[in-house]
């Protein structure tokens, strides 16, 4: 087997307004307090492989345009639907009046193993600070709680590996129902 030549895989790479016009995914994602600028453009990277409906950035966490964002992103933060708003409950009160689940990726009583989750989309799935996880105050409008297992001493994954996780799953639970 031979691997595509970068010149090859230019080729069939979509333009920026293509993607642009591209039918989103039913579901959307909010940072919260997210403080590493390379987790964010990690997340961006894979919020465009996944079509993302959209990136709320919350609090700390950092916006493009950054260098340290588009380092990771690659380009994704152009084509990324996104907003930010200081206020995270702010967001997540609108989402929820227009019928989002609100899904904390967080460790929690009654957490469910992201893989046994039925959600009801659209779904808006929060991911928090590194160290410190979803605030309190969020966590009280948060409608489920999903985890990814962990086999080892650690307690958790890197927030932009665990988003990788998670939306792919979603991704494939949302295309299961069509």
């Amino acid at each position: 087997m031979k691997k595509l030549s970068h010149e090859e895989i230019l080729k069939v790479k979509p333009s920026v307004q293509k993607v642009k016009k591209k039918e989103r995914s039913n579901f959307c994602a909010l940072l919260e307090n997210v403080r590493s600028l390379h987790n964010v453009g990690a997340i961006f990277r894979t919020s465009d492989a996944v079509l993302l409906g959209k990136l709320y950035l919350c609090g700390i966490t950092g916006t493009p345009p950054r260098n340290e964002i588009r380092k990771t992103a690659l380009g994704a933060e152009e084509v990324v639907p996104w907003e930010h708003n200081d206020e995270a409950i702010e967001i997540v009160k609108k989402l929820k009046k227009n019928g989002y689940t609100i899904v904390a990726v967080e460790l929690a009583h009654d957490s469910v193993e992201f893989t046994k989750a039925k959600y009801d989309f659209p779904v808006c799935f929060i991911f928090g600070h590194e160290v410190n996880g979803i605030s309190d105050e969020l966590m009280e409008y948060v409608d489920m709680s999903v985890i990814v297992p962990m086999l080892g001493r650690a307690n958790s994954l890197n927030v932009a590996t665990c988003y990788g996780i998670i939306v792919y799953d979603a991704l494939k639970k949302l295309n299961e129902k069509k």
